[in-house]
């Protein structure tokens, strides 16, 4: 009688605790971590905290921070994978706007753009410049005209320079 094989389990998806929400979210093998970051502040409720991102944690171990390029990775027992929120690190929570309180204030760009016409009908039309100008086909046959003249004076001046050395030497 043939034993049957069980095909080998996939590896565990990663859960990752969040600490700003209290909730632990499950991702698919392969996720970025910049991707489930990016989907956890997404679901944030007004007034928590917004998440930094994401650290594998074991006690009495170092903790491995994921960039927002690398691959979520359960690295097995004992690491379980937490969310570092902004206000462990100094920032704030989140606002109605969707964006972190911050400490320092956000410059404020002095110039203003105007608005020309607010008709619909007279619309700016955008000016595309041609890839090739009247001045650019100038230039170029400048640069070849001066080529030619420096070659033409250059070409004189060698078959002329034997009959120079002899006037040089004959006046000597």
């Amino acid at each position: 009688m043939a034993e049957e094989t069980s095909p080998p389990l996939p590896p565990p998806s990663p859960a990752v605790n969040c600490k700003n929400s209290g909730k632990t979210r499950r991702f698919a093998v392969g996720t970025d971590a910049g991707f489930a970051v990016s989907l956890i502040n997404r679901k944030l409720i007004k007034g928590n905290p917004f998440t930094s991102h994401i650290e594998s944690v074991k006690e009495g171990e170092e903790p491995i921070a994921f960039g927002p390029s690398s691959v979520l990775v359960d690295y097995g027992e004992g690491w379980k994978l937490q969310t570092v929120i902004e206000s462990d690190l100094g920032f704030g929570v989140k606002t109605d706007e969707d964006v972190p309180a911050m400490k320092t204030p956000i410059p404020i760009p002095l110039r203003v753009p105007s608005v020309k016409s607010s008709g619909a009908a007279a619309t700016a039309k955008r000016v595309s410049q041609p890839a090739i100008s009247i001045l650019y086909i100038g230039k170029i046959v400048l640069a070849f005209t001066l080529i030619f003249v420096l070659g033409a004076i250059f070409t004189l001046a060698l078959e002329n320079l034997p009959s120079l050395l002899l006037f040089i030497k004959s006046v000597m």
